[in-house]
């Protein structure tokens, strides 16, 4: 198809990218723990950890999953926060010729079983504060082995040990768990399984672009949660298209390993994956927050050193901007404010450069797409209120349901083909043929419009559309326009069953400005959306329903939550 959003890229940019220079994942994580060894690659609670290091811990943690005799392409589960095991898991696996399932910490039982029995997972390392989940559902899985970890465990050996111990028995984090050892399963201690490791040797694993690296589970958002089976090409050309796209950004910071980044967004999650394979390819920084829920806190992380690279959903912008502290935090080198994983709204990005002096830069992509789709220019100086365009490789249609494409400008499902696209879901046959389309395009469900310089807005989930007497209703349009009334903090759109109209529009507003009203809500919809587009009801709450990466939760609001 005709790439006739080219001629925007910013200066540069290349139009394409190569995933077949290296051979696997595995060989660029091992070319730059060569070529950075001695260059910091993490720091959490200030404590520091470098290249060598990584190189090392992950090598001795593959090596004692090899010895464990698990298959090749065995999937091993990782359920972690944002602490320094996580990459040294992540990359124990990948070299060691293993496949990564990433597990939220915070699943309910329910949750977890599904996901470990549907990716066949026979190991899974966890942090203790999440072993009694765990627990609950392991007889039902297929879990062999469980290796156990404490939070300060790569935290240094006086720090950690008294990091462990608060969270343990002060904070008292670590609810009581006993993991069953029956039946052949081991449990294993983190450190323990570091120190075997280390006298035995990582044997090269027989892994190529084709293999699987990662099962990354959708977020269940609109339906039951599915494996994205993510090649180590889909993976590499992610990383690729985004250094192609955010270099430019940086041209400031003059050497791009300088360049630290914010980790506050899950690990697990595959908008924070991917810009942590960023920095590792970069040879760069990462700063890892394990907590970002504790807005306090996290800003006294970004007070302490100047950060280049804050990628956030709008959700977290929004509370870093409504704390007290946070204007004190030094913006001078902040070159990239990376927004995803949700729309960001207009009043938020503009409320954010005014503080920070950086343009809020959305982008979308999706499990499917390792993170990577569309994005805005990196070097721009404005909210242009679209998800940008299509990044290098990316190729983006507007078809109709048919899977016919639309003319420019006609509104449609949002398609995506590109090297970085997961080959379908896990053991999903039959919802993975309904994903593509003839000609090879995933759909996204996702409803949008693209101009003639290759932007594209996005209108909506289809499913979240709510049809007001023969009218479609968009609930992110109304969300945008909503979110810039005075006194509004963030509000969320939802469609309730109404006997004229069929459907009828709601919406659920946090204040900023306690005096605000109803009424004063009524009268801004009335002055800024067309009649149908008035919501019928409005109410008030102190919170959203959110996701653990911040994404506000419609279907819980439809469902009375």
């Amino acid at each position: 198809m005709e790439k006739f959003w080219l001629p925007s890229y910013p200066a540069g940019v290349p139009h394409n990218v190569d995933p077949g220079q290296y051979s696997s994942l595995a060989q660029l994580l091992e070319e730059s723990f060569r070529k950075n060894a001695t260059q910091p690659f993490s720091v959490c609670m200030e404590r520091w950890m470098s290249y060598r290091q990584l190189d090392d811990l992950s090598a001795a943690f593959g090596a004692w999953l090899q010895r464990l005799g698990l298959e090749p392409g065995a999937r091993v589960a990782i359920m972690l926060p944002n602490v320094p095991q996580f990459a040294v898991t992540m990359a124990a696996i990948l070299r060691a010729g293993y496949t990564c399932v990433n597990v939220n910490p915070l699943y309910t039982a329910r949750e977890l079983e599904h996901q470990l029995k549907d990716s066949g997972a026979t190991a899974i390392v966890v942090l203790e504060n999440f072993a009694h989940t765990l627990e609950e559902v392991i007889s039902r899985t297929p879990v062999k082995h469980v290796v156990l970890t404490a939070f300060g465990d790569l935290l240094g050996p006086w720090y950690g040990r008294w990091l462990t111990f608060a969270v343990r028995h002060l904070a008292k984090m670590v609810p009581p768990f006993r993991l069953p050892t029956n039946e052949g399963r081991t449990v294993t201690p983190f450190r323990k399984a570091l120190a075997e490791g280390s006298h035995l040797s990582l044997k090269p694993a027989a892994t190529n672009l084709d293999s699987i690296a990662f099962l990354q589970y959708t977020g269940g958002t609109t339906g039951l949660s599915k494996g994205a089976v993510l090649t180590h090409r889909n993976v590499v050309a992610a990383i690729l298209q985004a250094e192609a796209w955010f270099t430019p950004a940086l041209d400031r910071v003059g050497n791009v390993r300088e360049t630290n980044s914010i980790a506050a967004l899950p690990l697990y999650h595959i908008f924070a994956l991917t810009l942590c394979f960023l920095a590792i390819r970069w040879g760069s920084h990462i700063t890892l927050v394990p907590n970002p829920r504790d807005i306090g806190k996290f800003v006294e992380v970004l007070k302490r050193r100047p950060f280049h690279m804050l990628p956030a959903v709008n959700t977290l912008f929004n509370a870093l901007l409504q704390h007290p502290q946070f204007r004190t935090v030094d913006f001078s080198q902040l070159c990239v404010s990376q927004a995803g994983g949700m729309a960001a709204s207009e009043g938020t990005a503009r409320h954010w450069r005014e503080v920070t002096g950086c343009a809020m830069v959305e982008g979308w992509g999706m499990s499917e797409t390792c993170a990577i789709g569309t994005n805005n220019p990196v070097t721009t100086d404005k909210f242009s209120g679209t998800i940008g365009l299509p990044l290098p490789g990316v190729e983006i249609a507007i078809k109709d349901d048919e899977g016919k494409s639309l003319a420019v400008g006609d509104s449609g499902e949002i398609c995506i083909r590109g090297p970085n696209v997961m080959t379908g879901y896990y053991m999903q046959p039959v919802e993975t043929a309904q994903a593509f389309t003839a000609d090879g395009f995933m759909r996204t469900g996702d409803i949008g419009i693209m101009d003639t310089q290759g932007y594209t807005r996005i209108v909506d989930r289809k499913k979240d559309m709510i049809l007001v007497s023969g009218f479609n209703v968009f609930p992110s349009e109304l969300e945008n326009v909503i979110s810039l009334c005075d006194g509004v903090l963030e509000c969320a759109v939802i469609g309730v069953p109404d006997a004229k109209q069929g459907e009828a529009i709601k919406v659920y507003v946090v204040r900023s400005d306690p005096t605000l009203s109803e009424d004063d809500v009524a009268k801004y919809c009335a002055q800024n959306l067309t009649g149908y587009k008035h919501p019928k009801y409005i109410e008030f709450r102190d919170e959203l329903p959110k996701s653990n990466v911040g994404k506000i939760l419609r279907r819980e609001l439809r469902a009375g939550k």
